[in-house]
Order: structure tokens, then sequence, then C-alpha cells
């Protein structure tokens, strides 16, 4: 139907007769004379539609949004009236004849338009994907999934599908569960990731596999997550932690070079776990941030005040102070503003000393002293014009409050020092122990430990994990681990989960049955595609990288689902819903 793209007429093609096909972009009548910018997926070209046209009476009713096929020939833009904003703004398109291929109505919200809603934008996907900034997100997601898939096929792994309708299994959150009409009463699982399946393949001899696939999760969602969301699996038998690390490296530095022009450092930087709570608060610490937390625990052991003392002789509990360059200009509005911030992660307030120009000032500095206020400055290095924040409480409290106020003074004073910072985390704790003494996978259950099966039972509070995640930017955009391959280990860490040997069998079975017949060392990592694109699109929200996402409540307004279901349907199912009847 079409000769050209709109996008790609430019001077050369000047003479040319060409045909177009596409969308009506804008409309203007100038004294009789009608211009139409005509968008495809390439870009606008400005038609020029004349009064002595025979079928300027047709194009006097088109308007905007309008499908159109436009045959006209290609002449260049007169003295003065290039548009160097577009990439076709040195020629035009005198129209010979127009083709009206659609109507439109009127639009909810012009295509360019930043002011519209994000509920408007979703209920009117199809309209919302026109834009040019979707367009090009959307693009850019192509082609991260096509390097994915040619770098994965270049290393020797294996494109295989896993099954979607599978069996429950604990991976940290809620299943999405599917009835079955033929086995009544029972359900299938969406998979939360495929990855017993991916371990079975390892087992069955493929040694590299990898799949970019859907996962499901029925989890309160954020601006990072979405119930359903797509990754980049792999897994390899026979290499290390450092050896799959290596390798994922080499891709993601490569990815961003092919398509963003972004080069990537040489070698990633390694923090552990350890380091990274104390030093930055949270497990994905962004290294774009010249700001560090330092530990004053031993300053404060013996002050009179028992806001910090009290923390600070409690094992479980953490007196930390964060500089801030710069930060004696923030206001006391904002100070408050951060205290009610803080609030968020449980903290009870956010002393401070301000490092003005005749000295320390605090309405804290009374009950601190003037010695230890002195070794304060020097422990942190701050120097006059900076602000010293502290957190004292309980050590998750004081790690979260602190961690999170780090990147929102960061973007709020444009602290980055960096645009990329990728770095990796490694040795997480294997358990995380719950507030009634029991034990819950930090990653998953099938993550290998560091130690030997009978350590592991001895020192289950403190053994590390063979786990690591790729960090860029403060956001995790891939994780991974060495797994268990033998099954006297993984008996015993399903055991210390408090997973009897019945339950064990039920629900992990075949895993552990398949475990006994060979089963290779293997491990492997997952990229969230999703959060992945949208930080090298620079967008706050993965919503914006989706083609058509689910709100923060996990609906589709496009759809209206998730939806009721007819009786008879139900019935089928064996299903009885016993919810209250909607007004």
């Amino acid at each position: 139907m079409r000769t050209h793209y709109c996008g790609e007429l430019n001077k050369d093609s000047i003479d040319q007769t060409v045909e177009l096909c596409g969308w009506v972009n804008r409309r203007r009548d100038h004294g009789g004379v009608i211009f139409l910018d005509m968008r495809d997926k390439r870009g606008i070209a400005q038609v020029v539609i004349n009064p002595d046209n025979d079928d300027f009476t047709l194009a006097e009713s088109i308007r905007n949004e309008f499908v159109l096929k436009i045959t006209g020939q290609v002449i260049a833009r007169g003295e003065g009236l290039v548009n160097p904003k577009l990439a076709t703004g040195e020629i035009e398109i005198v129209a010979h004849k127009i083709e009206i291929l659609n109507t439109s109505k009127p639009i909810p919200f012009q295509i360019d338009s930043t002011d519209t809603s994000e509920e408007v934008r979703l209920k009117y996907r199809y309209l919302d994907l026109r834009r040019d900034e979707m367009q090009q997100r959307l693009r850019l997601r192509s082609k991260v999934t096509h390097y994915m898939r040619e770098f994965m096929d270049n290393n020797d792994f294996l494109d295989i599908e896993t099954p979607f309708l599978t069996k429950a299994t604990p991976e940290g959150a809620r299943d999405y569960l599917v009835p079955s009409r033929t086995h009544p009463g029972d359900f299938f699982a969406l998979p939360q990731s495929p990855q017993l399946f991916k371990q079975l393949l390892m087992m069955s001899g493929f040694e590299r596999y990898y799949q970019i696939v859907k996962c499901f999760r029925d989890e309160d969602l954020r601006a990072d997550r979405q119930p359903e969301f797509t990754q980049l699996d792999v897994e390899s038998s026979f290499m290390n932690e450092d050896e799959i690390m290596a390798l994922m490296e080499e891709m993601t530095r490569g990815m961003f070079k092919s398509v963003i022009d972004v080069d990537l450092p040489n070698e990633f930087p390694i923090i552990t776990y350890a380091d990274a709570m104390n030093l930055y608060g949270v497990d994905r610490p962004d290294m774009r941030i010249p700001m560090q937390i330092t530990d004053i625990n031993e300053l404060m052991k013996d002050v009179d005040f028992k806001v910090f003392s009290g923390p600070a002789n409690d094992a479980k509990s953490r007196v930390a102070a964060l500089k801030v360059p710069g930060g004696a200009t923030i206001s006391r509005k904002k100070i408050d503003k951060y205290t009610k911030y803080v609030s968020i992660y449980g903290a009870k307030g956010l002393a401070y000393i301000k490092l003005n120009e005749d000295g320390p000032a605090s309405p804290i500095l009374k009950f601190l002293g003037d010695e230890v206020t002195a070794k304060i400055i020097e422990t942190t290095d701050a120097q006059t014009g900076d602000i010293i924040f502290f957190g004292a409480d309980k050590i998750k409290i004081v790690n979260e409050a602190l961690g999170n106020l780090r990147e929102q003074l960061a973007k709020d004073l444009d602290l980055f020092d960096k645009q990329w910072a990728p770095i990796w985390v490694v040795d997480f704790p294997m358990f995380d122990a719950e507030d009634d003494g029991s034990l819950s996978a930090v990653h998953h259950p099938f993550t290998a430990p560091s130690v030997d099966a009978k350590t592991l039972e001895q020192t289950a509070d403190t053994a590390l994990s063979r786990a690591y995640d790729l960090v860029i930017n403060g956001s995790e955009v891939g994780g991974g681990s060495i797994r268990i391959h033998q099954v006297e280990m993984q008996q015993t860490v399903l055991k210390l989960l408090g997973i009897s040997d019945e339950e064990a069998q039920d629900k992990f079975g075949f895993l552990l049955n398949a475990l006994e017949y060979g089963c290779p060392p293997h491990g492997g990592m997952a990229f969230g595609l999703d959060r992945l694109v949208m930080i090298m699109t620079g967008t706050d929200s993965i919503r914006e990288v989706i083609a058509f996402p689910k709100t923060q409540t996990a609906a589709c307004l496009l759809t209206n689902a998730p939806s009721s279901v007819p009786r008879k349907v139900l019935r089928e199912l064996s299903i009885k819903v016993s919810l209250l009847e909607k007004d």
C-alpha cells in the first residue's frame, strides 16, 4: 500500500512520487491550503493539499487520527520554512490523491500531551501507545530482547520453554491459581519463575538453558512491580558463581553499548551484603551517590542522651550518621519533610547537626557535649556547610530509614557524581530469622549455602549463601545463585525452613527424586527485563515500558480485568464464590 515511510523522506527524495500510509498527527488550515502532519512508525512528514486538488473537499473532512493513504510529489520547502525539529523538515509532499482508510472519533486526549493522567492513558492504551515516546521505549525493549537472544545463542545456550500451568511452590510471594475442570477441587499455579524446571533441565543434561519468559506473582505492587512480568532466565551446569557473573556482566556491558551507546565499566565492582547494609542501608546500593552511612555506636554508648545511648548499647540496634555535603542549607521545613519521610520506615525522628560558618548548630548539641560532637564531625569527615543526619533504633529501622533518605536526598539535591553505576552484591545471608524464631529463605529454598550440610545445621542463623545480585543505579536488575545439587543438602535446607519430610515430598518430591539421579553442579540468574528497560530509558515506572500493564491494584483499565465469571462456568470448575454480592 505504501512506497515509503513518512519519516524516511528527505531532500534526496525530492521530485519522487510517493505513496504514504499513516495517521493524521495534526491538521492545519492556512488560507485555503490544508496542511497535514502524517505520522507512521518511522516519523512525521508534512502533506500539503492545495485548493485545486480534486480531493480538497474530502480533505476538509479530515481530522486528527484519521488513517489515510496519500499519493503525492516530494518537493523542497520554501526558503525560511524549513523545520529543524523534524527529520523530514526540509521537504513536504504535495498531495495528488487522498484516500481515507478509516475515520476517528474525537480522541479523549491529545497524543502528544504530557498532562494526561495515567488512568486515562491506561484506559485508552492503544492511543497512548501512538505517542512517539512510547513507540521509542517499546522499540528499545525489542532491541534489548534481540540482543539477549543473540548473546545467549552465541554462547551455546538453548532456548527451551517451560510450563505455565504448574504446581504451587513457595518462592516468597502468593501464587496465581488456575482451577482445573478435569480435576475438580485441584488447582494449577502460574509460575513465579521457571526455577525448578530449569534445574530439572540441568539434570537432563542440556547444560546451558535460557528463556525470555512471563512470570506471575500475586503481591502488593510498586512502581517497579507488576503481577505479570518478563525476565531473562538463565541456567548453566559446571559453572561457578564467578564464571556466571563474568558471563552475565559481559552480556550487560555489551547490551548497554549496543542498545543505548553507554560504556559501562570494564569490570563491575563487588560488595558484600554486610558492607552494603552497613555503608548504604540497602542491599541494592546506588553507587552514583557519594555518601555513606557511618556507624557511631562507640561514640554514643556513654552519652546522657538515652535516645542514642540506648540503641548504642543494644546488640540488635544501631546508631549511625549520614553526612550530606552542602546540606546545611536545607531548611527546617524540609527537615520536617524528611522526618516524615523516614517515619515510613519506622524511624521515630530525625536528629541532625548543621555545620554553619559560626560552628555546629542543633537542638541535640546540649545532650552530646562538645567532645562527642567534635568526634562525630571528625568521624564523618564533615565540613562547614554540611549537615549530619542521625538514626538510632533497631538495625533494620536505621538501615532502611537512612538508606532510603540517602537516595531521596541525592534526588532532591542532585548529588549524583556519575550517570551509570553497576555493582555486584554477594555473600547474602542464607536465612532470615522471623519474629517467632523460624527461618525463611532470603532468596529461595534451592539456593546453595557456602558451607556443608552439617555446618549449616549448626550455623543456620549466620550461614551465607552462594547468591549474587546485579544492581544498576540503585535497582536490582538481576539475581541468581549456585543451586543445591545434592539431595542431602536440599533436605537439610527444607528441614531448617520448618518443612516436614511429608510436606517436602508433597511439594518437592519430583525435585528430590531427580537430585538422586546424577545431578550436576549448576547455577543461574534471572534478569528483570521490565526493570532493566525502565532504567535504560530513564523512566520511573515499569508501566512505561510494558505495552499493556496493570495498575497498582493489579487491574487492567483497558479490558476491565479482572472481572466476574458466569455461575455456569464456575460450576463447571467446581468453584463456589462466597464473597458478598456486588452492589
